[in-house]
């Protein structure tokens, strides 16, 4: 049944009104729904970018904090001193070739009937550390295959020169020791004992 209309105006059909009406109130929740998401969204932006930062802020105070922690410890390099005693010289049997300190210090101590004298284990190719084969008399470098006599002098391989030697002397409570800051450089095709007989230390 039609609504009666106002004076004037046409007929007003109360199921359309109703229609209209219904659609009317979708609209307004849907336009209440968009600005709700619209709103949380927003705060959604705010608060990511609010995590973000304190995140930033977070990461930037501990680098600092570490930094301020690891200040109170600084580094220090411990390098192995350049002199260490060596035993007493009736610890070494003539002919013989001393490993006891090629670990540590990178050094043999040879005693033969010239003397004693200390021999860098480096070779002199591409500074690899050789090793003493007793059976066969020679140094013997694993890498390239470069061979040294007992004196460090080079005979085979690539090695360009014979080893180089340190300072070896008796210290004051009679023992040997090994000044590893002083090198004796070998230069090639002379032998060691020549070139730097004050290397060897006749006892």
């Amino acid at each position: 049944m039609a609504a009666a209309a106002p004076k004037g105006k046409a007929p007003v059909d109360e199921a359309e009104l109703k229609k209209w009406r219904n659609e009317e109130q979708a609209k307004e929740r849907s336009k209440r729904e968009r600005e709700k998401a619209e709103l949380g969204s927003l705060w959604s932006r705010r608060d990511f970018l609010g995590r973000l930062g304190w995140g930033g802020f977070t990461a930037f105070s501990l680098v600092g904090l570490l930094a301020a922690v690891r200040s109170a410890f600084p580094r220090v390099l411990f390098l192995p001193p350049s002199k260490f005693k060596a035993g007493y010289p009736t610890d070494y049997v003539i002919g013989e070739v001393s490993e006891k300190y090629k670990q540590a210090y990178r050094t043999w101590i040879i005693h033969t009937k010239a003397g004693f004298y200390a021999i860098f284990a480096k070779c002199t190719h591409l500074g690899c550390t050789p090793r003493w084969l007793a059976t066969e008399q020679k140094f013997k470098c694993p890498c390239h295959g470069s061979g040294y006599y007992i004196s460090g002098l080079n005979f085979e391989g690539p090695a360009p020169r014979p080893m180089d030697r340190f300072k070896i002397y008796i210290a004051e409570d009679g023992q040997l020791e090994v000044d590893k800051s002083v090198v004796y450089r070998m230069e090639p095709g002379i032998d060691p004992n020549e070139q730097h007989p004050e290397s060897i230390l006749k006892v």
